[in-house]
């Protein structure tokens, strides 16, 4: 096929005789592909790319094959007051890189102008970048097997947020040459735990190809949870065990065999290069006006709505497209199932920045594949009206912080809790039911990657980031933490014995409201950071999971979150995929959905009212749920009070009233067959118990 006619898709494609590059940019003057020898990583050839069609600069270089090692120089305009930043020493990564060399290393010469120098970033570096790059390298394509995806329903579905190897980095089952290895996930110790748990879905901290920031490095530090981009493509490389797209397939298939899905965390909101005082690494040497969202006032500094100092301009139709073709590549290389897109409002953001440009969300969800996968967006960023929760279209679902916010101060005694508790545990209609979406729409969660752990939730009231190198604590505004009696560590037998029900109290909360639960890995056997509420940067004991509380009887939790995934296996009433209305009717329910009705009670056994709803000093939620199609009534009771309650409870209707959970007994579930035998019941102080009426 002649270069000039067909699709030519960027990136470095084998072709018949050779290899064709392809490079979008709108200001290049001229582009050069810089070939490297594999073995001794140095430049051997560069080649002028001859064609261009519109802005996309490509050519066929004859006698190429797979495993090439290249990249690019882009010679033309250095403006930095006018937004442009082009420097032809400078070896720039491949945006459409599928796998990268070698390791990027840390000198003055991969910065675009002259550090020091008097103009600062407005001067010119003229130092060859390369011996401190990574390169691109030539890949063939070898989609997976996608047929084998589980393709579980959502309300279904219990996510484990797992960091590929700080899961296995300290398992004490596993061999010491796996630990910390990406196969280890597919070992029968780790897969047999994750199915014991429930778990139907893994989301992967990021896989992409990191590098980490100049100041961490200077710290003999490193971005852990990898969440600075370098190349959008390409596997993470030595950071994760991932040289190639192959790597990932081979753990997501063997997840998959035991019914397992695998969601990616994947970052677009911004890069690796920083701020305008940052290196010239890839996009900003490309076409910097094109990739990232400057400061039409300042066009020598970016709009920094990720925090990270540069956001990506994801409304502008390259952009668009390499994210949209970036996602498509993780889904059919390796077989993921969906993604979870942090700080995803930067995706709507428009080349003003307004959170309202739908061009990306459009080119997603019209795409025959990526539609068709889970899709989660973490629903706000750093800028002005960068709070979206709710706002996120049909099929998404989103990280719902409002659930996790509530149900902390809950349990940690906030006064006027209860009314925002019962919209969160019912489905968090609120946000989600205006916009015809689901309770499974809101992803809940009580602990993430980005935060205190469960156990350090109830045992510390203020970060300890002291190994992050922070002079102060992060903010800590959200955590709503409490310690149980003692700040951090604690033998003694009533501290360890508040913070085991506190444990089973967000949990009870979590995997028994409507809605899609989400775990924490590490939380089920009492996991500690130490007080880190910021571990990003800890790729040591601090951030690896600690599995040395598991069967600990005061720490373990695992057969706990079992028993309540079989209680919302037992008792579809929890996790119905509808909303029911203040008068018992069905809202954004399907057609074929069973009947619920859900009343709100109060500690006497009447309906909650107006005034109840705004009690200062109301510490318990009641709820009741029956269907008329099933011989079955559920009683939940949260109490998050100081003193014990005595309640009387309905007369049954349909047998006898069985209590099936209580967080303040030895194992969390009474014996089978325990059931009242009087009306009157004790709930104990902070606690939350669970009766089914039944035969």
């Amino acid at each position: 096929m002649p270069e000039g006619s067909g699709t030519l898709q960027p990136g470095a494609c084998p072709v018949e005789g050779g290899v064709r590059f392809a490079l979008f940019s709108e200001v290049a003057e001229r582009v050069e592909v810089c070939l490297f020898d594999a073995e001794s990583g140095r430049e051997v050839e560069r080649h002028a790319l001859r064609e261009r069609r519109e802005d996309l600069w490509f050519d066929t270089l004859p006698g190429l094959a797979v495993g090439q090692q290249y990249g690019y120089r882009v010679h033309g305009p250095y403006e930095p007051d006018l937004g442009l930043r082009c420097n032809p020493a400078k070896l720039l990564i491949d945006p459409y890189a599928r796998q990268l060399a070698g390791e990027f290393r840390w000198h003055d010469a991969v910065f675009g102008y002259e550090r020091g120098h008097r103009l600062g970033a407005y001067s010119f570096d003229r130092r060859d970048s390369a011996p401190w790059m990574p390169r691109c390298v030539v890949v063939g394509d070898k989609p997976a097997d996608c047929d084998r995806r589980p393709r579980r329903a959502w309300r279904d579905t219990l996510i484990y947020e797992m960091h590929l190897t700080g899961l296995s980095r300290a398992c004490p089952d596993l061999p010491g040459p796996l630990r910390g290895k990406p196969s280890a996930l597919l070992e029968p110790v780790l897969l047999e735990h994750l199915q014991r748990l429930g778990v139907t879905a893994v989301e992967l901290l990021p896989v992409q190809y990191t590098v980490s920031e100049e100041q961490l490095a200077r710290r003999g530090l490193s971005n852990y949870w990898g969440y600075n981009p370098l190349a959008l493509m390409a596997p993470a490389g030595p950071r994760l065990g991932l040289e190639a797209s192959s790597d990932l397939a081979r753990i997501v298939a063997g997840l998959h065999k035991v019914g397992i899905e695998v969601l990616l965390d994947v970052v677009f909101n911004h890069t690796a290069e920083g701020d305008e005082t940052g290196p010239t690494l890839s996009m900003r040497g490309i076409d910097n006006p094109s990739y990232y969202l400057l400061d039409p006032d300042r066009p020598a500094c970016y709009r920094n709505y990720s925090g990270c100092g540069n956001s990506l301009r994801c409304g502008h139709p390259a952009v668009a497209r390499l994210i949209v073709d970036s996602l498509r590549f993780w889904a059919e290389s390796s077989g993921v199932d969906g993604f979870r897109f942090d700080l995803s409002v930067s995706l709507l953001r428009d080349a003003c920045g307004h959170p309202d440009g739908q061009y990306l969300m459009g080119a997603i969800m019209t795409d025959p594949l990526l539609s068709q996968l889970k899709l989660i967006a973490e629903p706000w960023d750093l800028g002005p009206y960068g709070y979206r929760l709710g706002d996120f279209p049909g099929r998404w679902s989103e990280w719902n912080d409002r659930f996790r916010t509530t149900v902390r101060k809950f349990w940690a005694g906030s006064p006027a809790v209860v009314a925002d508790l019962a919209t969160r545990v019912a489905g968090s209609g609120d946000v989600f039911a205006g916009r015809r979406r689901l309770p499974t729409a809101s992803i809940n969660f009580v602990t993430s990657h980005d935060g205190f752990t469960l156990l350090d939730l109830v045992s510390y009231t203020a970060p300890r980031n002291a190994a992050n190198g922070h002079q102060d604590p992060d903010e800590d505004s959200w955590h709503d933490s409490v310690n149980c009696g003692a700040e951090g560590g604690s033998a003694d037998a009533a501290v360890v014995g508040c913070r085991l029900r506190a444990r089973r109290n967000r949990l009870a909360t979590l995997i028994l409201a409507r809605g899609v639960p989400m775990l924490l890995a590490g939380d089920e056997f009492g996991n500690s950071q130490g007080g880190n509420d910021n571990a990003y940067c800890q790729d040591n004991p601090i951030g690896w999971v600690d599995w040395q509380g598991r069967g600990d009887p005061a720490l373990d939790l695992c057969d706990f979150i079992a028993g309540l995934m079989g209680l919302r296996r037992q008792l579809p009433e929890l996790s119905a995929d509808h909303y029911v209305d203040d008068q018992g009717k069905r809202c954004n329910a399907p057609a074929l959905a069973p009947e619920y009705r859900l009343r709100w009670l109060r500690c006497d056994g009447d309906l909650m009212g107006p005034d109840d709803w705004h009690d200062l000093e109301n510490r318990t939620l009641i709820c009741e749920i029956g269907s008329p199609s099933c011989p079955r009534r559920i009683l939940w009771i949260l109490h998050a009070g100081d003193e014990a309650l005595s309640w009387r409870l309905p007369e049954p209707q349909f047998g006898a009233w069985h209590r099936l959970l209580d967080t303040a007994s030895a194992s969390g579930f009474p014996a089978p067959g325990v059931q009242p035998t009087t009306g009157v019941v004790e709930v104990a102080a902070a606690s939350v118990v669970l009766f089914v009426d039944r035969q």
